[in-house]
């Protein structure tokens, strides 16, 4: 199969999407609608699903249309926020309660009370992950605990978990399908790494009945078939958005390095067919299983990137818009000594530290909004390059960086990360690698393209590389004032 549109399906954080690309890797439409996050108690980020699947039916139904109908879409690839969790009733396919968002810190001492146990060891050892409220098995924990339409349901035997790709497969196929694809899944701290099913241990340990779980599926294939958008399209794939973008990347060979700077900002490096290890609160995931077969990353998660320049615009009313950050940054020498530590919703990698706050350090009267909007800019290279030390620590030392994401259209910032990493930085001319590269899945998975050395060699076109130029003695005083407010925070 050559001819025919990808329609791909990008749920994310925010916003969810539906586009279309050809075998080529061009875009031919983009459909866009916003997503409410709703914040009930501290610490608490929730998501409507049931808006979640009437928005990302409305773009697809959109693109379907620009398309010429559906039969000029060979598949559908799907790609999504990770480790976000719903639960609906198989019965009824409506939710349950508002689905529990990766960003949600709830279970935070129910993770404590583990690692208190002695369980971390054990969990890291089998899923790669740690025990943090950022992974699904602790949301799924809580909701059996704290929601009685989730208790009943499960006692029926009519309770289905599922990440935001199950949910969506599901929706899209009427309930015919209820899966997840080894990427999302490997999310879970129910899944382990080297085995094809989720873990008879990990379930036992967080309470979660495999009948209300997904079956794992492959990131590429027939995995299952969409019945709402006029006539059938099958499903060819499904990643993480990490992952996904990953593939988008081209990070196809070991040790191949990408950083998405979105809401959060997420490095993967790719290790090859051998589950990793690290020694340094990193993470072993699943980048895509093809054919049965696993190819496997190692990650580093920050949880706030784009999330702070939203902060500064919406909340400190700082910035008329994101743009306006490159702006200001460039409109004064330094920051003025002004460090910001953006733990607003915890340390990420290679912390872990979800109790800790944000700082912002260094404001005297001669402070102004272009130094916070410098400094803001400032820490996205700061995060990046403690996460590069924990890959190095762990033999996974990057020789080149790839950056995507919203963030990453910003010149300025793009060449800081260069400039404080000390190693070339490229961004793609096409940023949307996310979607590109479940593009990429569903092209393989229908066919399309024979594989994903494949369908890169002719979906991936070219980009633009930021070398380092800081002086070394600006750049140890940059680090040194960033490890100085480090400290306070993580105190």
């Amino acid at each position: 199969m050559t001819e025919g549109l990808l329609l791909v399906l990008d749920e994310g954080t925010t916003s969810t999407r539906a586009m279309l690309f050809d075998a080529r890797g061009a875009l031919h439409g983009t459909a866009q609608e916003e997503l409410a996050q709703h914040y009930s108690h501290s610490g608490w980020v929730e998501h409507d699903a049931g808006e979640i699947w009437e928005r990302t039916l409305a773009c697809a139904q959109a693109m379907v249309a620009q398309a010429g109908g559906p039969e000029r879409i060979a598949a559908i690839g799907i790609t999504n926020q990770r480790e976000t969790v719903v639960a609906w009733d198989k019965a009824t396919g409506e939710p349950l309660c508002r689905a529990i968002v990766w960003q949600d810190r709830r279970t935070a001492d129910f993770c404590a009370e583990l690692k208190e146990q002695g369980h971390e060891d054990a969990v890291r050892a089998k899923t790669g992950l740690l025990l943090d409220p950022y992974f699904s098995a602790t949301k799924m924990c809580w909701m059996l605990d704290n929601v009685a339409e989730v208790r009943v349901a499960a006692q029926a035997g009519t309770l289905a978990f599922g990440t935001v790709e199950s949910w969506l497969a599901w929706k899209l196929t009427g309930g015919r399908s209820h899966v997840s694809d080894a990427s999302n899944a490997s999310r879970t701290l129910l899944m382990a790494l080297e085995g094809g099913d989720w873990d008879e241990d990990m379930l036992a340990l967080f309470g979660v009945p495999r009948a209300a779980l997904p079956t794992i599926v492959d990131c590429a294939g027939t995995l299952g078939c969409a019945d709402l958008l006029g006539a059938p399209i099958p499903i060819c794939g499904m990643a993480g958005d990490q992952q996904a973008a990953t593939i988008g990347q081209g990070c196809l060979a070991a040790g191949d390095t990408k950083a998405t700077y979105g809401t959060g900002a997420f490095v993967l490096a790719n290790t090859g067919t051998r589950p990793p290890r690290s020694e340094h609160r990193l993470l072993g995931t699943v980048l895509c299983q093809v054919a049965g077969t696993r190819t496997f990353a190692l990650e580093g998660s920050v949880f706030v990137a784009g999330s702070l320049i939203k902060y500064l615009r919406d909340t400190l009313g700082l910035l008329d818009d994101a743009a306006q950050s490159e702006v200001l940054a460039r409109s004064v020498p330094d920051s003025g000594g002004v460090t910001i530590v953006p733990a607003l919703s915890g340390l990420g990698a290679p912390w872990w530290q979800p109790e800790a706050r944000g700082i912002i350090a260094g404001l005297g009267f001669d402070s102004t909004r272009a130094h916070i909007a410098r400094a803001a800019l400032e820490a996205m290279a700061h995060q990046t390059r403690d996460l590069a030390t924990a890959f190095a620590d762990d033999g996974t030392a990057w020789t080149a960086l790839r950056i995507d994401g919203g963030m990453a259209a910003n010149d300025w910032m793009a060449q800081d990360v260069a400039d404080i990493l000390g190693i070339a930085v490229t961004r793609p001319d096409f940023v949307e690698t996310t979607a590109l590269g479940a593009a990429m899945l569903a092209a393989v998975g229908c066919g399309m393209h024979p594989a994903l050395a494949d369908a890169a060699t002719a979906m991936l076109g070219s980009g633009r590389t930021f070398e380092p130029a800081m002086d070394e003695s600006l750049r140890a005083r940059r680090l040194a004032r960033w490890d100085a407010a480090l400290g306070m925070v993580r105190q």
